[in-house]
C-alpha cells in the first residue's frame, strides 16, 4: 500500500477484514471474479482504514493497482519502479511454492479424489500462502504459475517495496491470534488438517513456511466459498425431513391456521341407527333372477320385454321374454361348449367376460348379460373404446387385466366400428390384455340340444357381475355384486317402487350400469315389465322424446336424471299434445345432487298443467358400492310427504346443520331422497378418522348395512376392507352392530320423518383451511341464480 499513500503494515486491520481480503485473493486466483471486480471490492474493504488521496475518487484509488504520476501525492517511504502490466508477479515463484504443490498432489492421490480441471488444491493453505500480500497478480497469471511450475523466476522477495515489512509482521504475529484465525476459517471451527504421511516430502523452506504463525490473517482453504457451498448442498439429502417442508428460508415455522373458537359446532345428541322397513320375503319371491327369466320365457313367451329405438325415435325391435330366454340359452351353450383353446374349453365357471356394446343396443346387451349368468360366467360391462390410445380406455384395460378377462362379447355392427389392425382383426388397445372377440348375433351362435339345460341354481355368494367405477383421480376399479345381493336389490326395488307385472317403464339412463341396469335390466325382468329404452343420441336430437314415449306407451314409470328434465324444459315450447297423467312414478336417479331440486321444481311448474302430479317425482340416492341407498315413496305406498331443507352454507362448511332463511343468498336448499331401502340399516359416521357416529345436527358419510349392497372391489383386498367392512362406533368406542357397514361416499344427514338428505359426495369434497366445501355446491349455486340463462342443457 506504499503506492497508495500508506503502507498496509502501518494500518491495524481487523481479523474479519483480513479474512475477507484472503477470500478475495482466493476468488481472484481461481477465476471466480474478474480483476476489475477484485480491485473494486478490495478498495471498498480498505476505504475505511487507508487515508484517502485528496482530489481523487476513492473508487479510482481502489481500482488502480499500478501507481501513476498523478496519484503519488504523498511521499512514499521508498521509491518503487512500476511493473509492466505484461510481466508476471515473481514474489511467489519459489521452491517453497513448488514443494507445496507437490505435497498437495500427493495428498490428492492418497485420497483418490477426482482432480479439478482448473482449480488449485483443495487442501489447506500453508501459513505464508494464507497471508495475502497487498498486491498480487491477476487470475490468469496465477493459473499460469500452476500450469508451468518449472518456469519459476529467481527474483527475491526483498526486491519489492512493502513486502518485507508485511512478511515480518506476519512472522512476528502472536501464536494465539494465528490459531484463532486459522480455526475460524474452517467450516465448523475445525483446524486445518495436517498433510498425510504418504505425501511427497517437502523441503526445509516449505516446512518452515508451514510452521510460521500468522497474525490476523486467516488460513483459508483453496476451495472458494461458492464451491464449498455447492459441496455442502450436495451433501444434503435429496428429500428433506417432513418438518423441513414447513420451514421457510428464515427457518421460521409456518403458522398453522387454528380453528376459530366461535365457529359453529354440532350440539345435538348422538344419532341412532335408522332401520328400514322389513323386506317382505314370502313364497311369491323367486329363488333367483334366472329362475324368474325361465318362468317368464316359458309361460309368457310373447310378453314384450324390451323395445329399442333408433335415433329418429322409431321402434326398431321389441324383444319378447321368449326370445330373451332362447337367445340367452344359445349364447350360454356356445360359451361353454363351442369355444376351445388347445382342445380344452376356453372358459370355465366363474371366469370374467367383457361386454362391449354401444348405448344404442340394449337388446343385445341384455341377451349377453343373461347368457353369461346362465353359463355361470361373470359379465363385466364396459364402454366401447373409441381409439387405440384413449386415456379412459387405458384405465378400463387395467380393470380387464386385473379381472383376468380373456373374452369380449360384441355385435357385428359394433365390431366393424372398432379400430382394426393391418390383419383386419380388432386392434390391440393400449393397456388392454389380449382378448378374443366373439360376435353374438344369431348366426354366430350354436343351437343347444333339447336335453341341455343350464344350472340355474339358487342365488349364492358367488359374483354375479362386476360394474366399473371411475374415481376422481381417474383410476377404474371393479365393484363385485354377488347373486344374493343382485336378488335382494331387485326385491327391495320392487317393494319400494311398487313395481307390478306388465307395467311399462321408460328408461333414459345408461342400461349398462347404476340405476339404469338395476331398474331397466334386472328388476324389470323379475316383474315381467316392458322397458322402452331411449338412446342418448335420440335425447340429443329430441330432448322431449322420452315424454313422447311416455304418452305413446302409457308408461306408468320413468327413469331419468335431472339433466333430462332440464333438457325437456328447453324443448317443450310448442308441444301441447303431450300428457304425463299416466305416470305414477318418476324416478330421479341423481336426486342426491343438490342442483337436482332446481330441475325438479322447474319441471313440475311447466308440466303440472299437463297431468304431472307433484307426488310422482321421486328422487333417489345410490352409489356403486351400496347400490340404492334411499328412494322417495309415492303417497299410495305409504311414504311421508316430501320435505326440503334450507341450510346455512357457512355452517355447512363446518359440517354443522343449521336452518336459515330461504331469501338469503348464502344458503343451500336440498330435497330429501326418501326413506332407506327395505331391509337396510343406515347410520352417519364422521368423514375423517375413526368411524364414530355423528350427532343429529352433524354432516357425515352415510353407511349402509344390507344384504343388497356390493361385496368388494374385485381383486383389491386393501381398499375393500376400508369400504365394505366398516364398523361404526359409539362415542364410547362400542361397535353399534356385529355386522359390518358399507361406506356409500355420500355426505348427508337424517332429517325429520327419518328422511335421508344428501348434501354432497366424498369425491367432490374440497377442504380449504378448516372448512369443507363440495364441488356440487358450485353447480347448485349457478343453477339457483338463473338456470335457464346461465346453464345450457344442464351442463
Amino acid at each position: 500500500m506504499a503506492e497508495r499513500g500508506c503502507p498496509l503494515e502501518a494500518v491495524p486491520l481487523p481479523a474479519e477484514v483480513r479474512e475477507s481480503l484472503a477470500e478475495l485473493e482466493l476468488e481472484l486466483s481461481e477465476g471466480d471474479i474478474t480483476q476489475k471486480g477484485y480491485e473494486k471490492k478490495r478498495g471498498k474493504l480498505l476505504a475505511r482504514y487507508v487515508p484517502l488521496t485528496q482530489g481523487v475518487d476513492p473508487s479510482l484509488q481502489a481500482e488502480t493497482r499500478v501507481p501513476g504520476p498523478s496519484q503519488a501525492t504523498a511521499p512514499a517511504p521508498k521509491p518503487q519502479k512500476p511493473r509492466p502490466s505484461h510481466t508476471r508477479d515473481e514474489r511467489f515463484r519459489s521452491d517453497v511454492h513448488t514443494e507445496a504443490v507437490q505435497a498437495a498432489l500427493a495428498k490428492y492421490k492418497e485420497r483418490k479424489m477426482p482432480m479439478p480441471s482448473k482449480r488449485r488444491s483443495v487442501l489447506t493453505h500453508t501459513a505464508v500462502e494464507a497471508c495475502t500480500p497487498p498486491d498480487t497478480s491477476s487470475a490468469s497469471e496465477d493459473e499460469g504459475s500452476l500450469r508451468r511450475p518449472g518456469r519459476l523466476a529467481s527474483a527475491p522477495l526483498q526486491g519489492h517495496a512493502g513486502v518485507a515489512p508485511w512478511l515480518d509482521q506476519a512472522i512476528q504475529g502472536s501464536p494465539a491470534a494465528s490459531a484463532t484465525s486459522s480455526t475460524s476459517s474452517r467450516p465448523g471451527g475445525r483446524p486445518a488438517a495436517a498433510p498425510s504421511a504418504n505425501a511427497a516430502p517437502a523441503g526445509p523452506a516449505a516446512l518452515a513456511r508451514r510452521s510460521l504463525p500468522v497474525a490476523g490473517v486467516p488460513v483459508s482453504s483453496r476451495v472458494s466459498s461458492k464451491i464449498q457451498q455447492l459441496l455442502n448442498t450436495l451433501k444434503k439429502p435429496k428429500r428433506p425431513p417432513l418438518k423441513e417442508f414447513f420451514v421457510d428460508d428464515l427457518e421460521e415455522v409456518l403458522e398453522v391456521q387454528q380453528p376459530d373458537p366461535n365457529q359453529p359446532k354440532p350440539e345435538g345428541g348422538q344419532m341412532a341407527v335408522l332401520k328400514g322397513e322389513l323386506l317382505a320375503v314370502g313364497s311369491t319371491w323367486p329363488p333367483s333372477l334366472l329362475a324368474t327369466l325361465q318362468q317368464w320365457g316359458t309361460t309368457q313367451p310373447k310378453a314384450p320385454c324390451l323395445t329399442a329405438l333408433d335415433t329418429t325415435g322409431k321402434a326398431v325391435y321389441t324383444l319378447t321374454y321368449g326370445k330373451l330366454w332362447s337367445r340367452s340359452l344359445k349364447l350360454a351353450y356356445t360359451l361353454l361348449n363351442k369355444l376351445t383353446s388347445k382342445n380344452e374349453p376356453l372358459l370355465k365357471p366363474g371366469d370374467r367376460v367383457a361386454l362391449v356394446f354401444p348405448n344404442s343396443d340394449p337388446v343385445m346387451f341384455t341377451v349377453a348379460f343373461y347368457g353369461c349368468l346362465l353359463a355361470e360366467l361373470v359379465p363385466v360391462p364396459i364402454e366401447v373404446p373409441l381409439t387405440r390410445k384413449d386415456a379412459g380406455s387405458q384405465q378400463v384395460g387395467f380393470l380387464l387385466g386385473s379381472c383376468g378377462v380373456a373374452l369380449a362379447l360384441t355385435t357385428d355392427a359394433c365390431q366393424k366400428g372398432l379400430p382394426k389392425a393391418q390383419t383386419g382383426e380388432v386392434a390391440a388397445f393400449k393397456g388392454w390384455p389380449p382378448l378374443t372377440w366373439l360376435v353374438i348375433d344369431g348366426k354366430h351362435l350354436a343351437k343347444p340340444p333339447k336335453d341341455w339345460h343350464p344350472s340355474a341354481q339358487d342365488a349364492g355368494a358367488g359374483t354375479a357381475y362386476i360394474e366399473y367405477k371411475t374415481s376422481k383421480e381417474g383410476s377404474t376399479v371393479g365393484v363385485a355384486v354377488s347373486h344374493a345381493s343382485l336378488l335382494a336389490q331387485c326385491q327391495a326395488l320392487t317393494q319400494a317402487c311398487g313395481y307390478s307385472e306388465a307395467e311399462t317403464l321408460t328408461n333414459v339412463l345408461d342400461f349398462k350400469r347404476d340405476a339404469g341396469l338395476w331398474h331397466g335390466v334386472l328388476t324389470s325382468v323379475m316383474n315381467r315389465m316392458h322397458v322402452v329404452s331411449i338412446p342418448y343420441a335420440l335425447m340429443k336430437a329430441n330432448p322431449l322424446s322420452w315424454i313422447q314415449k311416455v304418452c305413446a306407451y302409457k308408461a306408468r314409470a320413468a327413469l331419468v336424471k335431472s339433466r333430462d328434465m332440464h333438457w325437456s324444459l328447453l324443448a317443450q315450447r310448442g308441444q301441447r299434445d303431450v300428457s304425463l297423467s299416466s305416470l305414477r312414478l318418476l324416478v330421479v336417479a341423481d336426486g342426491a345432487n343438490p342442483w337436482s331440486i332446481s330441475s325438479c321444481d322447474a319441471f313440475l311448474n311447466v308440466f303440472q298443467a299437463r297431468g304431472l302430479r307433484p307426488e310422482v317425482i321421486c328422487p333417489c340416492a345410490s352409489s356403486p358400492e351400496a347400490l340404492t341407498v334411499a328412494i322417495r315413496r309415492p303417497p299410495d305406498l305409504g311414504g311421508p310427504p316430501p320435505r326440503r331443507a334450507v341450510l346455512s352454507m357457512s355452517c355447512l362448511s363446518h359440517g354443522v346443520i343449521r336452518l336459515d332463511a330461504e331469501e338469503k343468498l348464502s344458503v343451500l336448499t336440498v330435497q330429501d331422497v326418501g326413506q332407506v331401502m327395505p331391509g337396510a340399516n343406515v347410520c352417519v359416521v364422521k368423514v375423517e378418522g375413526t368411524p364414530y357416529l355423528c350427532k343429529t345436527d352433524e354432516v357425515g358419510e352415510i353407511c349402509v348395512n344390507s344384504s343388497a349392497t356390493a361385496t368388494a372391489y374385485y381383486g383389491l383386498l386393501g381398499i375393500t376392507k376400508n369400504i365394505f367392512e366398516t364398523v361404526p362406533l359409539t362415542a364410547g368406542g362400542t361397535p353399534i352392530s356385529d355386522r359390518p357397514f358399507t361406506r356409500t361416499g355420500l355426505l348427508g344427514f337424517i332429517g325429520p320423518d327419518n328422511l335421508v338428505f344428501v348434501v354432497g359426495k366424498l369425491d367432490g369434497l374440497m377442504v380449504v383451511g378448516v372448512r369443507r366445501h363440495n364441488a356440487d355446491d358450485i353447480v347448485a349455486t349457478a343453477l339457483a341464480v338463473e338456470p335457464m340463462k346461465f346453464v345450457y342443457r344442464g351442463r
